[in-house]
């Protein structure tokens, strides 16, 4: 288990970090290479999710998902200095949830 929130992990501040030097670079100005970066990085998180040991593509992306909206609700409070609110606390809350179903549930 640790294995797998490790990856999920990972893969997700690839992810979430490699969108960010995109935004910077487009939205805020930065230079290219800022962009080439990100790039790079989400071409990582891609090939992290291959990592995963559960059997299918669409299971492991759609648990994805779910530790990525947290990990996004967490980013911006450490790095866009934006305190998550209650609401955004409860999809969270519901977003784990819904990947403990996905990954952990009962399979026939």
């Amino acid at each position: 288990m640790i294995y797998t929130i490790g990856l999920f992990i990972l893969a997700g501040l690839a992810e979430i970090g490699g969108g960010y030097l995109i935004w910077l670079w487009i939205r805020e100005g930065k230079p290219f290479y800022w962009g080439i970066v990100g790039g790079v990085a989400l071409a990582f998180y891609g090939v992290i999710a291959t990592f995963q040991t559960f059997p299918t593509f669409g299971r492991v992306y759609a648990a994805y998902g779910g530790v990525f909206i947290i990990l996004s609700v967490l980013w911006g409070w450490g790095v866009d200095k934006k305190a998550p609110d209650l609401y955004d606390w409860i999809g969270a809350a519901i977003c784990l949830a819904g990947v403990s179903v996905i990954l952990w549930g009962p399979r026939h």
